[in-house]
């Protein structure tokens, strides 16, 4: 990937000229089946730009509690976008309860936020969404007249999970964000995918956020190799997190295991110290959310399970 990125042919890419980036988004786009896609620095900035290019000053998006976009973006949809979010509970697989959804879509009436966008993410914290309440999902919105926008950032780890092309992963949305980095181990970038016309209004407001790089091609090249190359071996991270979740229980840790590459473990008083002084850096609290990728080796699975073992012991 290093050696891809050094050898990057490279233009401007905020003239839409940098050859690498143009690649990267035309492969993305035949891959994912959407019409076009944008590069962005971030997923967060990726995600804000779609509900802006959405939504307008006033407009309302609907939303799990414990999606990313409105949980762990510091608001941006509401601080940058002047975007209501209506948050709705996530049930335990994930999923919102589409009669709740249906129930929050507000009136027309210049009392309330104009409902515009129901958003969904997937994974959600390493847990699929099911393909019939995907489909369940995105007929809602059709018949209430709602864009829909998908945080796709480990898209393709659910992809892997259901041994699916990642195009009917993505079919109906009329946006995907998809992240370069995560599991698929670029250093950076996020492809934002859709129609024309919602690109061009996306590429404006990623100006607007500062997302315009000159050069980008050099992360456009990680990103080309990424999807060439770290897609099949998402199985290997997801094995590990299999492995991890066995063992942990085994040793007596109480977890709760996706079905990805996430396994969440309860955190006894002490673990996280404990970890520490074995050269295991986590960050700290009483739900712990461990992440294999393709930095964690099987072998690096082991010394983790040893470890947690001793702390019981």
């Amino acid at each position: 990937m290093r050696r891809a990125m050094a050898d990057a042919e490279v233009g401007d890419d905020v003239f839409g000229d940098d050859p690498t980036v143009n690649r990267l988004q035309d492969y993305a786009a035949e891959l994912c089946g959407l019409e076009t896609a944008l590069w962005f620095p971030t997923g967060t900035q990726s995600n804000l730009a779609a509900l802006m290019s959405h939504c307008g000053r006033g407009d309302e998006y609907l939303v799990g509690q414990e999606a990313h976009t409105y949980r762990f973006e510091a608001g941006g949809a509401a601080v940058l976008g002047s975007i209501q979010p209506q948050p709705l509970t996530n049930r335990a697989d994930g999923t919102l309860d589409l009669a709740e959804v249906e129930a929050a879509i507000k009136p027309d009436d210049p009392h309330f936020a104009r409902t515009r966008l129901f958003a969904l993410e997937n994974t959600i914290s390493g847990r699929v969404l099911p393909p019939d309440y995907v489909t369940a999902a995105l007929d809602l919105a059709r018949r209430r007249a709602l864009a829909t926008h998908l945080d796709g950032a480990r898209l393709f780890n659910a992809a892997a999970h259901l041994k699916a092309p990642v195009e009917t992963l993505c079919r109906g949305f009329d946006s995907v964000s998809i992240c370069l980095s995560k599991g698929l181990g670029a250093p950076a970038g996020t492809l934002l995918l859709g129609p024309r016309e919602f690109i061009a209004e996306a590429r404006r407001h990623r100006k607007i956020l500062g997302g315009g790089l000159r050069q980008a091609g050099i992360f456009a090249a990680a990103g080309l190799y990424a999807l060439e190359h770290h897609v099949a071996r998402l199985v290997e991270d997801h094995a590990n997190a299999e492995r991890l979740a066995a063992g942990l229980a085994a040793a007596g840790f109480e977890i709760s295991s996706a079905q990805t590459n996430m396994v969440f473990v309860r955190a006894p008083r002490g673990l996280a110290e404990h970890l520490a002084k074995n050269q295991i850096k986590i960050l700290p609290g009483e739900r712990l959310r461990l992440v294999t990728h393709l930095d964690v080796a099987a072998d690096d699975i082991g010394r983790v399970l040893d470890v947690a073992r001793t702390f019981l012991n």
